[in-house]
């Protein structure tokens, strides 16, 4: 009786182990994520089409415009400048300095409104320049990364829609 038992231990068929699959689906599932996030964020230029901004540029020309003409083309665009910001950076070693200026591009008919809330523009780009440390500006593409998120700011303070880019003239760091 003892040689049938152990002949049956023998031939028992060995488990697998599942942590190959369940690693394999959640770095894809991770990796899916981060794909999506990296593509709505704007940290990838895959996903964006300009199709819908130029249907809605074409709604709201002017009558009589050929549709062959956007809104932009007919109402031009204008750069206003920003004062320099020299924002003190702390680190073990000592103090830096980061001198930034920028201009904001804005259609025509938004420009003297933006002007207006000039102020709180600078306000708003003060306050998040100050609150970043020098290692956020060691990385690489630290640049276009701090450009976006002060693009969100500065369309926050000025309302959505009427600075449509922000264009960095000077970003040094001493």
């Amino acid at each position: 009786m003892t040689d049938a038992v152990v002949n049956a231990e023998e031939d028992a068929p060995v488990k697998k182990s599942k942590l190959p699959l369940i690693l394999g689906v959640v770095l894809a599932l991770v990796g899916g994520g981060g794909g999506f996030f990296a593509v709505q964020s704007g940290m990838l230029p895959f996903g964006q089409s300009a199709e819908p901004e130029a249907a809605h540029t074409t709604e709201n020309a002017p009558e009589g415009v050929d549709s062959g003409e956007t809104a932009e083309d007919i109402a031009g665009l204008a750069f206003i400048e920003m004062e320099p910001i020299v924002i003190s950076l702390r680190k073990a070693s000592g103090i830096k300095h980061l001198r930034f200026s920028a201009n904001l591009e804005v259609d025509l008919i938004h420009q003297a409104e933006v002007e207006k809330v000039l102020p709180r523009v600078v306000d708003v780009l003060n306050s998040y320049l100050r609150a970043l440390e020098l290692e956020d500006l060691s990385d690489p593409m630290a640049l276009p990364k701090l450009r976006a998120q002060m693009l969100r700011r500065i369309n926050i303070a000025t309302g959505q829609g009427r600075v449509r880019d922000l264009l960095i003239m000077e970003f040094v760091l001493n």
